[in-house]
């Protein structure tokens, strides 16, 4: 075992450029990352010194603390559970269905209908409150429940708590995660959203109900806990993993909550692995379009660093990527195709440098895998021997 914890931090969206397959997702000339930078003077000096801006033209700097790549996504969507899926080395060749152009089918509609016996409105792509500011005193008179779609391969169902029960939108959510597993509908996420307010003054609860797959194969997290290893997730990681794995969960309402766990977890003493995801970057300004506000997050995220650099041990390494990329300045506000940063920085890693471009996101996987004796992974190839 060469490192024996390692944290893996995915800044959800912040892709670094089209992926060589964009064209097959109409997403040819995006750049998350770049397109901020060319609209923004970011200041992330922290970040950069990582490495991390020139993961952009992938030149080569002498002078970072840090290895640095980029990694390509293989696993067919863009969506968070295929981007996720690939990073802990899990392949999943069938893509999940995205219902964002169309909304979902009518027959699904009527299935919902007949399952909750309530009527469905809504079904269409939205922003959550967007559409619950337009549907939702609507439901509220008539007891109607809401339905749409957001950002990639997701079916949401809202409820005012007022009206329909938290106990009894979850278990609509439960019934209606059974009847969309099929081939032909393959919806990656069910979430049901609680709110309250009154109309004009809606907003969330923190009662959010998040049903995903459970992964086709085995991931890094089944690999290191039959190993007896911690598998630590914070953030909507066990909800992705559908908990498969995960031997500790942690919630987090917001990245900078998630930090503060990451930090209070860098604290404890465990050998595996810790995996935190910052959702912030993608729900809050990627799909809103905000290029100011996914800015001033990574700078944000930028003042964080020292703080994860000075909470490591000596036998620790600290990983950040991301999943896809969503670029605030590409029509629709939808996830784009996007290569991933990958950036590598431990106490005892005595030549930072750029590293060759990862064929798959997979490899971070297959690298955690190796380090903790386990190669039985299906997607991605270890780049272990080239830390040193």
């Amino acid at each position: 075992m060469k490192f024996k914890r390692i944290f893996l931090v995915v800044l959800d969206s912040l892709g670094v450029g089209e992926a060589i397959d964009a064209e097959n997702y109409g997403d040819v000339g995006s750049n998350t990352l770049g397109h901020i930078k060319e609209n923004y003077d970011l200041f992330i000096p922290n970040l950069e010194k990582l490495g991390f801006l020139d993961t952009l033209s992938m030149a080569e700097n002498e002078n970072v603390e840090a290895y640095y790549t980029i990694a390509r996504p293989t696993n067919p969507g863009k969506d968070t559970l295929t981007g996720h899926y690939e990073l802990l080395g899990v392949r999943n060749l069938v893509p999940f269905k995205s219902f964002v152009e169309t909304g979902f089918p009518n027959e699904l509609v009527e299935k919902i209908e007949l399952l909750t016996k309530r009527r469905v409105i809504g079904n269409k792509n939205a922003q959550g409150l967007d559409i619950i500011n337009e549907l939702g005193e609507r439901h509220m008179q008539y007891g109607f429940l809401i339905l749409y779609t957001s950002n990639g391969s997701n079916l949401y169902i809202a409820a005012h708590e007022d009206v329909i029960p938290v106990a009894k939108l979850y278990e609509y959510a439960e019934k209606i995660r059974e009847i969309t597993m099929t081939e032909e509908l393959k919806v990656g996420r069910v979430i049901a959203r609680v709110f309250t307010g009154k109309p004009g003054n809606f907003k969330f609860t923190n009662e959010r109900y998040e049903l995903a797959i459970k992964p086709p194969t085995k991931s890094v997290f089944n690999l290191l806990q039959e190993n007896d290893y911690a598998t630590i997730s914070i953030g909507k990681i066990a909800d992705i993993f559908e908990d498969d794995g995960i031997s500790k969960k942690m919630k987090a309402k917001n990245s900078m909550e998630a930090l503060n766990k990451l930090s209070d977890t860098m604290g404890k003493n465990f050998t595996g692995l810790c995996v935190c995801n910052l959702n912030d970057f993608d729900q809050e300004y990627g799909h809103k379009r905000d290029l100011e506000g996914y800015a001033r997050a990574i700078e944000e995220f930028d003042v964080q660093v020292p703080m994860l650099i000075n909470k490591l041990e000596t036998e620790d390494l600290l990983i950040l990527t991301a999943d896809h990329g969503c670029d605030p300045t590409f029509p629709g506000n939808g996830h784009t195709r996007e290569n991933v940063p990958v950036i590598v920085f431990g106490r005892n890693l005595k030549e930072p440098k750029r590293l060759d471009i990862l064929e798959s996101m997979g490899d971070i996987g297959a690298t955690i895998a190796e380090n903790f004796g386990a190669t039985q992974l299906l997607i991605g190839k270890s780049f272990l021997e080239k830390l040193k």
